[in-house]
C-alpha cells in the first residue's frame, strides 16, 4: 500500500470549520423570494390541501404574513391574486382595484422596504383557465399581449417593483416594456418566466391559485420538457427584448437548463422551486420518510450551485429560520 499514489481529497474535509472554510456555493436568506397567494374577502387563511404551510390570504391578514417574512430576513415576496370573478379575458387581473393591485398598496403602505413581485397572467383571472385570449378553442397569442400590457401597467401603478410575466406567449416581454415605458414605468424591471415548461410539477399550485384550465392543456405554449437548446431560443428572446432577470421553472428537474442559462446570458438568473416540489418534500417529511430540514436545504444549496442567483420557493419561511441557526 505504501506504494500506491492517489489524491488526498478528505483532507479538506475533516472538520465543519475546514468544509467551511473550502465552500464553494452559499445560500442566503437575500435569495429567497416567498410566493403568497391572496384571495378576496376578510378574515381569510385557508390552507391549501395540497401544500401544508401554505395559505390563501385575504387582505386584512396579509400584514400579519408580511411582518413575521420580513422578521425573518426576507426581502421579497411574489404576488398571485385569485379574484371571485372571473370572465373570459381575465378583466380583474387589469382592474385598478383587483384583488392583486389592492395586494400591493397593502404591503407598500406597511412595508415599504418590502420587494413586491407582481405575477403578471390571466390564467387565475379567466373563466377558462389559459393564459390569454380564447377564439374556437385556441389561445391567441397578439391579443393576449394587449392585456397583459395593462396588467403589467396596472400593477406597477399600484407600486409593484418588479413585474414578473409568467404566460409564455410570444412577444410578452416587448410588449410590457413598451407598455410600462410608455406610461412612465422606465424603472420598474420585468423578472421573465423565460423558460417555464408544460410541467405535471404544477398541479398543487393551480389548488392554490384556483387557475386549472378548464378544457386542454398548456402545451401549446409552454416549454415541452425534452428541449433543451429550445430554451436558449427563449431565453435569447426575452434577454433582446428587455428582460431584467431571466427565470427558469420548474427547479429540481430543470438544473442543466439554469446552468445554461447561466453560462449564455449576463442577467441574474431565478429558479421557480414549483409546488409540486414543494408538495412531495413535505408528504414524504410529514411520513417521516425523509428529514425534511435537511433535504430541503440540500435541494436549495443544490440550486444555487447550477447556477441560480435567487429562488422562489414556498419553504422560503422555513428555510431563513434554519439558516439563522447556522
Amino acid at each position: 500500500m505504501k506504494h500506491l499514489e492517489f489524491s488526498r481529497h478528505r483532507r479538506l474535509r475533516q472538520t465543519a470549520n475546514m468544509r467551511a472554510l473550502v465552500r464553494e456555493n452559499y445560500l442566503r436568506t437575500e435569495d429567497l423570494i416567498y410566493p403568497l397567494f391572496v384571495v378576496e374577502g376578510e378574515n381569510v387563511k385557508k390552507e391549501v390541501s395540497s401544500m401544508p404551510g401554505v395559505y390563501q390570504l385575504s387582505l386584512d391578514n396579509l400584514k400579519e404574513e408580511i411582518t413575521e417574512v420580513e422578521s425573518l430576513g426576507i426581502k421579497s415576496v411574489l404576488l398571485f391574486g385569485v379574484p371571485n370573478e372571473k370572465d373570459e379575458v381575465g378583466c380583474q387581473a387589469y382592474h385598478d382595484h383587483g384583488i392583486l393591485q389592492e395586494a400591493i398598496r397593502v404591503i407598500k403602505k406597511d412595508f415599504p422596504d418590502m420587494v413586491v413581485i407582481a405575477d403578471t397572467c390571466l390564467c387565475e383571472y379567466t373563466s377558462h383557465g389559459h393564459c390569454g385570449v380564447i377564439e374556437d378553442g385556441k389561445v391567441l397569442n397578439d391579443p393576449s399581449l394587449e392585456l397583459l400590457g395593462k396588467t403589467a401597467v396596472s400593477q406597477a401603478q399600484a407600486g409593484a417593483d418588479i413585474i414578473a410575466p409568467s404566460n409564455m406567449m410570444d412577444g410578452f416581454v416587448t410588449a410590457i416594456r413598451f407598455a410600462l415605458d410608455e406610461a412612465g414605468f422606465h424603472d420598474v424591471p420585468i423578472m421573465s418566466y423565460a423558460v417555464k415548461y408544460s410541467s405535471a410539477f404544477y398541479g398543487p399550485f393551480r389548488e392554490a391559485a384556483e387557475s386549472t384550465p378548464q378544457f386542454g392543456d398548456r402545451k401549446s405554449y409552454q416549454m415541452d420538457p425534452a428541449n433543451r437548446i429550445e430554451a436558449m431560443r427563449e431565453a435569447e428572446s426575452d434577454v433582446m427584448e428587455g428582460a431584467d432577470f431571466l427565470i427558469v421553472k420548474p427547479g429540481m428537474p430543470y438544473l442543466d437548463i439554469v446552468r445554461d442559462v447561466k453560462n449564455n446570458f449576463n442577467l441574474p438568473v431565478v429558479i421557480y422551486n414549483v409546488s409540486g416540489e414543494y408538495s412531495m418534500v413535505k408528504a414524504a417529511a410529514q411520513n417521516g420518510w425523509v428529514d425534511e430540514k435537511s433535504i430541503v436545504m440540500e435541494m436549495l444549496t443544490g440550486m444555487k450551485r447550477a447556477g441560480s442567483d435567487l429562488i422562489i420557493t414556498y419553504h422560503a419561511k422555513d428555510a431563513a429560520r434554519w439558516l439563522k441557526e447556522q
